[in-house]
């Protein structure tokens, strides 16, 4: 069983910088980790490992500091890592990441099960991991609070609001997870000074024969407006006396000053 797990590292701090011309998060300077949904990825993959036999490799696309976040799952548990890093991959909303991460794939080969987290910390779109399973023609499943593979089929228990259902597919296929799949393993100390003496591969865009139109930020079909930290505004509080017919009078005939009924 051969699992790539698609991972982004993230900005560590509540507020994060952007850039006013492209959009792009500022990251010189901040701290990263993780995305803390992908670490929900990367300990499926194990398990399914563990269970099935294969391997796991990590799949990211970024600048030289991916390279700390490759470490981390590697220390995890996982066989290999591939880092993406170039240039042209700058600026890229989720189309332009899933076409490169999309053609690193294709490169990789031999693979049966494509894991991703549900959403990225700082975007929340939910959108890469679909996205990649409509360009490699596979299916799709998402939002597992379960996984199981079995017989060269993949099935999960799929969370959506209050219900949730139980869905399979043959295998190749994607699946993404929700938080509450699993708790992330903490990596022992021998595996984490293991994973440092492991050789991370980096492909750049010429390594992926991909068209230079459909990476970065030139091939990102979303276009930002503008960027902005909503204001927070703060309520006022008024209390009405009396007993509960007398209050609610009150507010019946403050709401109707307010216009509002």
């Amino acid at each position: 069983m051969n699992i790539i797990v698609c991972i982004k590292q993230v900005p560590n701090v509540s507020e994060v910088k952007w850039d006013p011309e492209t959009g792009a998060l500022i990251r010189k300077g901040v701290p990263s980790i993780i995305n803390p949904n992908d670490k929900n990825a990367i300990e499926a993959a194990l398990q399914v490992k563990e269970e099935h036999g294969g391997e796991v490799t990590i799949l990211s696309m970024g600048p030289g500091q991916v390279e700390e976040a490759l470490r981390e799952a590697l220390g995890m548990g996982a066989d290999h890592a591939i880092r993406l890093t170039d240039k042209k991959f700058a600026g890229s909303d989720t189309w332009a990441t899933s076409y490169t991460l999309g053609l690193a794939i294709q490169r990789i080969g031999q693979w049966d099960l494509i894991v991703c987290g549900k959403e990225a910390l700082d975007g929340m779109t939910a959108q890469v991991g679909p996205q990649l399973a409509e360009y490699l023609n596979i299916p799709q499943l998402t939002y597992a609070i379960d996984l199981q593979v079995s017989d060269k089929k993949v099935r999960i228990k799929q969370k959506l609001g209050d219900i949730q259902r139980v869905l399979e597919a043959s295998l190749p296929a994607l699946i993404t997870v929700e938080r509450e799949a699993n708790q992330p393993r903490v990596a022992p100390m021998d595996t984490i000074i293991e994973a440092f003496s492991k050789e991370i591969r980096v492909w750049k865009a010429d390594d992926l024969e991909g068209r230079e139109e459909n990476f970065g930020l030139k091939g990102s079909p979303t276009k930002l407006k503008k960027v902005y930290t909503p204001k927070v505004l703060k309520g006022k509080a008024e209390m009405f006396e009396g007993s509960p017919e007398e209050a609610a009078y009150q507010l019946t005939e403050k709401l109707r000053e307010k216009y509002i009924i």
